[in-house]
């Protein structure tokens, strides 16, 4: 590995061990990387450091399932309904970054993470439930909306089209190759603006060339867990995992 020369050898090992644990969660379970990256990896980086270095191989990760998987995506639910209402909230969450209080953006994200995976995991031990109905209108667009400010603001604003995604696509394949379009799509307009600042100099490169084996190895660790999981036992787990990480973020703020 290319180990950022700023940091110390146990803390360049720490964030390595957070981020293979993060890409090994998204190409399981179709989300998830940026948001425990994010969480966990602030304890290690501040976070604009972390995205600059992170999106670049999120957008990797992202694309080698889209296109290996690409026979699965829903490409007319992508396409009419979660890219464009994300994006149109995209700009407005790049703008947030420098005039909100990040900590109370944080702690409400986490909290609505909390209450949103703890219902639908009630309504799963319902039998009749297992499958809720997709959402329509305004509640739909209020939370792709809400995720593209979110995903501007912090890079990870997947937790709102999760929602939405989990009740529109019951099949774990075709549900994990749409997002992954869809997070592709997201951090290329994150990647460009990223670009554009000059945020992209030697230290954030070398940190991204170094942790390139751990996105690679994630990917492949993923991939095995994905084969594995039953449908049964899919939805539980992406509703754990939002509440799960809305915790990490109430904590952490």
């Amino acid at each position: 590995m290319l180990p950022d020369a700023s940091l110390p050898p146990e803390a360049f090992a720490l964030l390595a061990l957070i981020l293979l644990g993060a890409f090994t969660v998204e190409t399981a379970l179709g989300f998830g990387a940026t948001l425990i990256a994010v969480a966990l990896g602030s304890f290690v980086l501040p976070i604009d450091r972390l995205l600059h270095s992170l999106v670049p191989l999120n957008l990797g990760l992202s694309l080698w399932i889209a296109v290996r998987h690409r026979h699965a995506v829903a490409w007319d639910f992508l396409l009419r309904r979660l890219l464009p209402r994300m994006a149109v909230g995209l700009p407005f969450g790049l703008a947030l970054v420098g005039h909100a209080d990040p900590s109370l953006l944080k702690r409400t994200f986490g909290v609505f993470l909390v209450v949103l995976s703890t219902l639908e995991l009630r309504r799963l031990r319902q039998p009749a439930s297992a499958q809720p109905p997709a959402l329509r209108g305004a509640a739909e667009w209020l939370l792709l909306l809400a995720g593209g400010v979110i995903h501007g603001a912090f890079g990870t604003g997947g937790p709102m089209a999760v929602y939405v995604t989990g009740r529109a696509l019951p099949d774990k394949g075709t549900y994990r190759a749409t997002l992954a379009v869809l997070w592709a799509s997201l951090n290329l307009a994150l990647l460009a603006t990223y670009a554009a600042q000059g945020a992209f100099d030697a230290p954030r490169l070398t940190l991204t060339a170094g942790l390139l084996p751990c996105c690679a190895l994630g990917l492949g660790l993923g991939e095995w867990a994905h084969r594995r999981l039953s449908p049964s036992d899919f939805r539980p787990l992406v509703f754990l995992g939002l509440c799960a990480a809305g915790i990490v973020l109430l904590v952490r703020g």
